[in-house]
């Protein structure tokens, strides 16, 4: 559990920065660089992203259970799963009213992501992961919206063509994760 711990915090600690200390950053930034500043937050975060997985699936094996879910809590994680993966999808898609209207659309998908999780997992480490994740994503947002947006970081809506674009990308690869890649990468079948 110890990895687990020690990837979150590294991970969503350097993607905690603009909550907590923006003036701090603000200030890093300029003295260092954009370029330096993101090489720095890039290899502690990717360093944390590691030790997630790695943490996560030792503290798994051994974790204490909570509750044992009902079997029909995985098949609604993974439906609640398509619109996390759309939303992610949409912050790549330019043009997109997804975007343009809530500003955050992979916040918004981790907080999906976690969820589902949740409600379909019982145990100590699974409770560690996802809560901590839920949590983020719900302080983040809220800092998120706070921020005043420059104008040439807000989307700017162009088409509904480019929502059914993120829809039908967000669905393929949800499709891969749910019944492929999941099981081979986590060692779950979503819907067994």
């Amino acid at each position: 559990m110890l990895w687990l711990i020690t990837g979150l915090i590294l991970f969503l600690g350097t993607h905690s920065v603009r909550i907590v200390a923006e003036d701090w950053r603000l200030a890093q930034i300029s003295k260092r660089g954009e370029q330096i500043w993101q090489g720095i937050f890039s290899v502690i975060a990717l360093l944390g992203f590691i030790l997630i997985i790695w943490g996560y699936g030792e503290a798994r094996a051994e974790a204490q259970m909570l509750w044992n879910p009902p079997v029909w809590t995985k098949h609604l994680a993974s439906l609640i799963n398509i619109p996390a993966f759309i939303l992610l999808v949409a912050v790549y898609v330019p043009g997109t009213k997804i975007k343009a209207s809530l500003g955050h659309p992979m916040i918004l998908g981790v907080k999906l992501w976690a969820f589902a999780h949740l409600i379909s997992n019982g145990s100590v480490a699974d409770i560690t992961l996802f809560g901590t994740f839920l949590l983020w994503a719900i302080f983040d947002f809220r800092s998120a919206r706070r921020r005043k947006q420059s104008t040439e970081n807000q989307s700017q809506f162009i088409a509904y063509s480019r929502d059914a674009i993120a829809a039908v990308i967000g669905l393929i690869i949800w499709a891969g994760f749910a019944f492929y890649l999941h099981e081979m990468w986590i060692g779950v079948y979503p819907f067994a």
